[in-house]
């Protein structure tokens, strides 16, 4: 757990969300608002599945 909270790229992809919500409360609810979530969905996938996958690098380089 500890490689997904210290991870700069997941952070950054959750912190992304602040500014999404934002939107959503304040914007018009439109089809460019479900891509945005789309892509944020997205972006949060691709740094979860980059930090797990250094993870398990790393734990191969130790053996």
């Amino acid at each position: 757990m500890r490689k997904f909270i210290f991870n700069f790229s997941v952070l950054s992809a959750l912190f992304g969300a602040v500014g999404l919500v934002k939107t959503t409360t304040a914007g018009p609810r439109d089809w460019r608002l479900i891509l945005l979530w789309v892509a944020w969905g997205i972006n949060v996938a691709i740094a979860v599945g980059t930090a797990a996958e250094r993870a398990k690098d790393h734990e191969l380089e130790e053996w």
